[in-house]
């Protein structure tokens, strides 16, 4: 499935000048049809499964109890 720069922004929620800046770089795949480019949405299927991954990872560290202090004596 295709979908135009707009749309793309939308489907990333991300700014429309971001997702033009990166197909102008050649940072994604995309194709010109004339008047509109267009950029394929299964490319992106990658970057959410990481995305979702490095949340669970944030998620799980965040969820982490902080350890106590180690019982220190004073030496005075």
């Amino acid at each position: 499935m295709y979908l135009t720069i707009k749309e793309t922004a939308e489907y990333l929620e991300v700014p429309k000048e971001y997702v033009e800046h990166l197909a102008h770089h050649n940072k994604i795949k995309k194709l010109n049809d004339g008047n509109q480019i267009l950029i394929n949405k299964n490319q992106f299927k990658n970057h959410w499964e990481q995305m979702e991954k490095y949340r669970a990872m944030i998620q799980e560290y965040l969820n982490e109890p902080i350890p106590e202090d180690p019982d220190i004596k004073d030496e005075d």
